[in-house]
C-alpha cells in the first residue's frame, strides 16, 4: 500500500466520544470508520492488524499508542489532545481499502474499483460496510448505473439497511447539464469601455447558473479592461457561479507580448495571463510567467490552479439536495496540488469562527498532498479550540481521510 512517511496513520489520543454540534445542528453519521479494540503500541515497523467485525452494532474504540510527537503533525496534535472530542463511527475498512482509498486519491480509479470489488466479492474476507459504502460511492463517481444496482440488494441483505439512493456523480453528468450553460462569445478589443459587455456576461451567468465565454476572437485587451474582466470572474467565483472561458490560448499570446520582465507596470494584465493559462491548463507556461511576476512585482504570484469545466456550479436537478448553507465554507470538484487556493481560503475562513461547517457534497476528490495540507490546516485550528465539521463527505474520500487521519482533528460525516 502507498503511503506517505511523514504522514500518521492513527493521529493521538482524544478525550470522550461524542456526536459534535453545528449550527445548533446535531450531525448523525453513518457508519464509516473504524472503532476496534485498545490495543498495545505495535513493535517499530510493524504494524498491529486491525479486528474488524462487520455485524458488530457498536464495537469498542481504539486509540493509538503510537507516538508522533517528533513530527510537525504531533506537535499540533499534542497541544490540541483533550480540547476537541472526535468522534468516530462504525465498522472499519482495513488495509485493502486503505489502498483503494490511496489509488482513487491519485486518479487511479479503474484500479481502485478492481480492488473493491474483489474484496467485497470474498466470502471469507469479512469486510465491513464501509467498505461497502465506498465500492457503491466509486459506482456513483463513475456512473456506472448497472453495476451500482447489481450490488444494492446484496448490500441490503448483508447490512440489514436501506443502500444509498442512485445518483450519478459522473463527470459526464456534470457535462451534460452543461449542455444547458449558454455561450457567450467576446471580440474585438476589451478595454473599460467594454464595462457594459461585461455586466451582460454577468447577467445571464447569473441567470443560468454559469456560463461558457469564447475569447477567441478577441484581438487585445487593455490593462483597464483585464482589471473589469477580473473583476466580474473574482465575483462569479465569490457566487460559486461556473464559468468556463475557451480558445485562450491565441489571446494568452497577445497579452504575453505585452508585458516585460523588470518593467511594473500593466500588473493586471499579468494577472489575467496568469488567469488565462489556468484555464488553458498549461501549468508549464504558468509557472514560467509566474516567476517572472515575482521577479517583477517583487511580490508571490498566484498558485497554480486548473480553472473550468464548469464543476464549481452545476444547477441542481429536480429532487436534488438544496444548495448549501450560505454560512459553511464549500469543498468542491477535485481538491489537487500544493499550495491549494481553495484550502488556503478554508484556512483564512475559519480562523474567523468558533466552529466551521465545510459542505462537501460537490466535493469529488482530494489528493495526498491536498489531505496532508487540509490534515494541518486543521490540527492547528483544533489546537486553538476550533471546531471543523466535515458535512457530505463521499466515502472514497472520506476512506483517503481516515488514512491520512483527518478524521482525528474534524468531525467527518458521510453523504446520503
Amino acid at each position: 500500500m502507498l503511503l506517505v512517511a511523514a504522514m500518521p496513520l492513527e493521529a493521538a489520543r482524544t478525550g470522550s466520544h461524542a456526536v459534535r454540534r453545528c449550527h445548533g445542528k446535531t450531525d448523525v453519521a453513518l457508519p464509516f470508520f473504524g472503532k476496534k479494540p485498545v490495543s498495545p503500541p505495535p513493535v517499530a515497523g510493524r504494524r498491529a492488524p486491525a479486528v474488524v467485525d462487520a455485524h458488530d452494532a457498536d464495537p469498542p474504540t481504539e486509540l493509538s499508542g503510537l507516538d508522533f510527537t517528533g513530527t510537525d503533525h504531533g506537535r499540533a496534535l499534542a497541544r490540541a489532545a483533550g480540547l476537541v472530542e472526535v468522534q468516530e463511527c462504525g465498522s472499519g475498512i482495513g488495509a485493502a481499502f486503505e489502498e483503494a482509498a490511496v489509488l482513487y486519491a491519485n486518479g487511479s480509479d479503474a484500479d481502485a474499483l478492481a480492488l473493491l470489488e474483489t474484496a467485497v466479492g470474498d466470502a471469507t474476507g469479512g469486510c465491513g460496510e464501509g467498505a461497502w459504502l465506498m465500492l457503491l460511492d466509486l459506482y456513483r463517481l463513475g456512473g456506472h448505473r448497472q453495476r451500482f444496482e447489481s450490488r444494492v440488494l446484496d448490500y441490503a441483505t448483508r447490512f440489514e439497511r436501506s443502500p444509498p439512493p442512485w445518483e450519478d456523480l459522473s463527470p459526464g453528468a456534470g457535462k451534460a447539464a452543461g449542455g444547458r450553460i449558454p455561450l457567450v462569445n467576446l471580440n474585438g478589443q476589451l478595454s473599460l469601455a467594454a464595462e457594459r459587455q461585461f455586466a451582460q456576461v454577468a447577467a445571464i451567468a447569473r441567470r443560468s447558473g454559469g456560463v461558457r465565454i469564447d475569447v477567441g476572437k478577441v484581438r487585445g485587451v487593455d490593462d483597464a479592461g483585464c482589471g473589469v474582466w477580473r473583476r466580474l470572474l473574482a465575483e462569479l467565483a465569490a457566487e460559486r457561479i461556473g464559468v468556463e472561458l475557451v480558445n485562450v490560448h491565441a489571446l494568452a499570446d497577445v497579452l504575453a507580448q505585452g508585458v516585460q520582465v523588470g518593467r511594473a507596470e500593466a500588473r493586471n494584465s499579468w494577472l489575467m495571463l496568469l488567469e488565462l493559462l489556468q484555464y488553458d491548463g498549461d501549468q508549464g507556461r504558468f509557472e514560467d510567467i509566474a516567476v517572472d511576476y515575482a521577479v517583477t512585482f517583487e511580490e508571490s504570484p498566484p498558485s497554480w490552479e486548473r480553472r473550468g469545466g464548469l464543476d464549481a456550479a452545476p444547477a441542481p436537478a429536480p429532487g436534488e439536495a438544496p444548495r448549501p448553507d450560505p454560512e459553511a465554507f464549500v469543498f468542491e470538484g477535485e481538491l489537487c496540488g500544493g499550495g491549494n487556493e481553495t484550502l488556503k481560503r478554508f484556512a483564512a475562513f475559519a480562523a474567523e469562527r468558533r466552529e466551521t461547517r465545510v459542505e462537501c457534497r460537490r466535493l469529488r476528490r482530494i489528493d495526498f498532498v491536498c489531505a496532508g495540507t487540509l490534515f494541518n490546516i486543521l490540527a492547528m485550528l483544533q489546537a486553538q479550540g476550533k471546531l471543523v465539521a466535515l458535512a457530505n463527505v463521499n466515502a472514497m474520500v472520506a476512506g483517503l481521510l481516515r488514512v491520512m487521519s483527518v478524521d482525528k482533528v474534524a468531525h467527518v460525516t458521510l453523504r446520503h
